[in-house]
């Protein structure tokens, strides 16, 4: 019985969020419970409104609005603290993600059946993205393997599928996102990869350059690498007890100084 939130940030994604919303819900239509949470990072064009517009039309369906712009990391924190299901899965706002990979992640999640294996990551073929764009991403992948030795071979794909809990426990910067393989890593725990499909944006622009992406990962890297020299756990990676889940929630409703909701 599988169960999972939705976690899809946004940031000026209209022409693209309505239809991903309700592909969305199609594909997981069958499963035992899922919710989809559009966490909004202060759009400035019609994303709230295509979003507001499903509500009560789509099932399991929640919308949180930043009340000013703090970035993809902080938006997809926002969504898994406000998830009501033990597993999440991130996608990107954009459409490029395949909302019928999401099925496919969990289900070799479970068949791994493994407490160690905490995250399942997409892995994305037949690329869409500009020449320079892949060529900038292999040289990312390269590079963070070569420092940081996550073994994951595309860290930048928006679809994933993780323990709610794990993630709630790693310390949160801006641009995390792009570093949850090493970081569950550092925390005891292993991740597994999956091919996923890629598809081409249909509507407005990336919001990232490889130049300042570029700049941005220096010190991102050098950051991560700080914090997993430093890092030393005890425990062994387990199952979070119902209790431990329902405090984390508790502890999720009262920890949301800035947002606004409908």
């Amino acid at each position: 019985m599988m169960q999972v939130s939705v976690v899809i940030p946004v940031f000026n994604e209209a022409g693209n969020i309505g239809n991903l919303i309700r592909e969305t819900a199609g594909c997981l239509g069958d499963l035992a419970q899922y919710e989809i949470i559009v966490v909004d990072d202060a759009s400035s064009d019609e994303t709230a409104a295509e979003v507001q517009e499903l509500l009560g039309q789509v099932a399991g369906l929640r919308y949180i609005r930043h009340a000013f712009r703090a970035g993809q990391s902080a938006a997809i924190r926002t969504g898994v603290k406000s998830a009501r299901q033990p597993l999440v899965a991130t996608m990107d706002g954009d459409g490029q993600n395949d909302p019928h990979d999401i099925k496919s992640l969990l289900g070799h999640m479970r068949s791994l059946n493994r407490p160690e294996i905490a995250l399942v990551g997409g892995v994305r073929r037949n690329r869409k993205a500009s020449a320079s764009k892949r060529f900038a991403s292999r040289f990312a992948n390269g590079l963070r393997q070569l420092l940081l030795k996550d073994d994951c071979p595309d860290t930048g794909c928006g679809l994933k599928v993780f323990r709610r809990d794990v993630f709630l426990d790693l310390p949160y910067f801006s641009g995390m996102h792009r570093y949850l393989p090493a970081l569950f890593q550092a925390y005891g725990y292993e991740g597994s990869y999956q091919a996923v499909n890629d598809r081409p944006r249909r509507a407005g622009v990336s919001k990232y350059t490889n130049f300042g992406r570029g700049l941005i990962g220096v010190y991102d890297l050098i950051g991560v690498s700080w914090i997993i020299r430093r890092t030393a756990l005890p425990h062994m990676p387990g199952t979070a007890s119902a209790s431990s889940s329902d405090n984390s929630n508790a502890s999720a409703r009262e920890d949301r100084p800035c947002l606004q909701r409908s």
